[in-house]
């Protein structure tokens, strides 16, 4: 029998969004055989995998609806000055971030999630993937989320690790190669009613990462179609928060929940898969 992958895409805070998906997917009595993640949606897919429960899920709910932009993203300009003016490369700290995954994070080891887990990062230097699947979470997951010029590259194995949407923000290939027979995809999607631009330079950065996850979501679905049953769950759609705004993740997960019981209760999961809603448009 073939085996069912979740593959959790990047995008910033919009990650809340796979939260309220994955509570409507597991209540349906869809469930997964391993996961693989990119980016903020491998703190998912790890947290998922460790407790793939309701209870889990819940769990991860309270962290988003709690979490804010400072615990992530503690932009100081002064810091972000100093960083620039002694060539660091990078523009913000990740003391914060690893701070909250320790706090929360309820496994230690990759091997030690209930579910099969992978978190996809990409060598700086090679430009290649790497694909983390046992070793400490917190270090594998600052690698996976180490958007280039803002976070510093993580050093593991040798090799200097960072985001892992240089590479592929939706492993879709991966969970493949990896023995998937049915993909089904949780994007964030992307912040498509928004009036004005986001404001500031992590902002904008993130705002355009998550179109670029879009773009490369919907050629890897073409791309990939004939490999495996592949299955897209349709992200929100009007959406005007940025992928920068932490402030309203308990919304996004309860408007993924109900969309997606939606969707569930039309036959989603037996329709082929429409990227509509992650094609470039506008409202």
């Amino acid at each position: 029998m073939g085996k069912t992958a979740f593959v959790f895409a990047g995008g910033g805070s919009l990650g809340s969004v796979e939260v309220g998906m994955l509570r409507a997917l597991v209540q349906s009595g869809v469930q997964a055989d391993f996961v693989v993640g990119s980016s903020v949606g491998a703190i998912n897919a790890v947290q998922f995998a460790a407790d793939p429960t309701p209870a889990g899920i819940e769990r991860l709910k309270r962290i988003w609806r709690t979490v804010r932009r400072e615990d992530v993203f503690p932009v100081s300009p002064l810091g972000a000055m100093l960083r620039l003016l002694t060539r660091r490369g990078h523009l913000v700290a990740q003391a914060a971030l690893c701070r909250l995954l320790k706090r929360h994070l309820t496994v230690r080891q990759l091997e030690d999630t209930v579910l099969p887990c992978h978190v996809i990062t990409t060598d700086l230097l090679g430009g290649t993937e790497v694909r983390l699947s046992a070793g400490p979470a917190v270090d594998a997951l600052l690698a996976s989320t180490a958007i280039p010029g803002i976070f510093q590259p993580v050093w593991r194995a040798g090799r200097h690790l960072v985001d892992g949407g240089v590479t592929s923000n939706t492993p879709i290939a991966t969970a493949i190669e990896l023995g998937a027979s049915r993909v089904i995809v949780l994007p964030t999607g992307v912040a498509c009613a928004l009036d004005a631009p986001p404001r500031g330079m992590v902002a904008v950065a993130l705002h355009a990462l998550t179109l670029l996850i879009a773009r490369q979501l919907v050629s890897d679905v073409e791309r990939l179609r004939d490999r495996a049953e592949m299955v897209v769950v349709p992200p929100l759609c009007p959406l005007a928060v940025s992928s920068y705004d932490f402030s309203r993740g308990g919304e996004l997960i309860d408007r993924a929940a109900e969309s997606t019981a939606r969707w569930l209760d039309g036959g989603g999961l037996r329709i082929p898969s429409m990227a509509g809603p992650l094609q470039p448009h506008h409202h």
